[in-house]
């Protein structure tokens, strides 16, 4: 039988710091569905707040000794809810094209199920290099699509896009590195 968490493990502020990340996104949301300058404006300057407290909520954690099973679990899944739903609201926007948001989404739910799969087995897949690239290609690439209108005479989105392409590429590739991880640690021969 598992033992309950203690309260403390559950809401110190690295955590409340993931649960506010996750509660943004509905409002992100809302603010994408109109579509115009200034709500595009103010839906991607919370979008940015919410990808930058996850390098606040992580260095807290580390540097207060507040590192938790639930946290480890909560924090990944805030970026994948914050990252696949921007995504996912910006096609009926016709700001990002459904195939590479479908590349995006296999990816991750592959990359989810191998993690799985190795902590089952008492493994972990860290985190890779390539897959640090790969989010900050997509929250810089997604940030540009959300503000889409030009400021002050830039093209937001031509920049936005091609950004995605980088973000398509290090997903891919490190998609792999997790794949090739994974049958190294994981599968043993025979």
């Amino acid at each position: 039988m598992a033992r309950p968490l203690a309260r403390s493990q559950l809401w110190n502020l690295p955590n409340t710091i993931t649960v506010v990340r996750v509660a943004i996104i509905p409002v992100v949301m809302v603010l994408m569905l109109y579509g115009d300058r200034w709500t595009s404006l103010a839906a991607a300057t919370l979008f940015i707040l919410a990808a930058l407290s996850d390098v606040l909520d992580g260095y807290l954690a580390r540097r207060m000794g507040l590192v938790s099973t639930f946290g480890a679990f909560l924090d990944p899944l805030a970026d994948k809810l914050l990252v696949s739903t921007a995504m996912v609201m910006l096609i009926p926007l016709d700001r990002i094209p459904a195939w590479m948001v479908a590349l995006f989404l296999m990816r991750e739910m592959t990359v989810t199920a191998l993690r799985s799969i190795a902590a089952s087995e008492g493994l972990i897949i860290s985190a890779s290099p390539l897959g640090k690239k790969k989010t900050a290609y997509q929250l810089t690439a997604l940030s540009f699509l959300i503000i889409h209108h030009p400021l002050m005479g830039f093209d937001v989105h031509s920049v936005g896009i091609v950004l995605l392409w980088f973000a398509l590429f290090y997903t891919m590739l490190s998609g792999w590195d997790y794949l090739r991880s994974f049958f190294k640690e994981v599968i043993v021969p025979g």
